[in-house]
């Protein structure tokens, strides 16, 4: 009689100490999983400062591209603008005017393809 009743009270507690265990394990589970997983918080705010990223490019890019396409328009034969034309001709030809300054420009060097 005395061992049934051992073998009951060691179930009872071992369901009593199981509830609680498997509910911690799932926490912690579900909990590691919300921060660290594919789609938790870290990855978030990954894709977030990554997409931040990529806007700032996307100005930098927009703004270059907008400067680009103006200095063409100056160039079009309905809005040609004879500075510019002589500008480019002469960095195409390589040519300078007698009465020209020369002033070098280290930036425009170091962005030269």
């Amino acid at each position: 009689m005395c061992m049934i009743t051992r073998k009951d009270n060691l179930r009872s507690r071992v369901r009593q100490v199981f509830g609680p265990l498997a509910g911690i394990a799932l926490i912690t589970y579900f909990g590691y999983h919300a921060v660290q997983g594919d789609r938790g918080l870290i990855a978030w705010w990954n894709l977030r400062y990554e997409i931040e990223k990529t806007d700032y490019e996307l100005a930098a890019v927009t703004a270059e591209k907008q400067k680009i396409e103006h200095r063409v328009s100056l160039l079009r034969p309905e809005s040609l603008d004879r500075d510019m034309l002589e500008e480019r001709a002469r960095a195409m030809l390589g040519v300078v005017g007698k009465g020209d300054l020369i002033v070098p420009d280290p930036a425009a060097d170091s962005q030269a393809p």
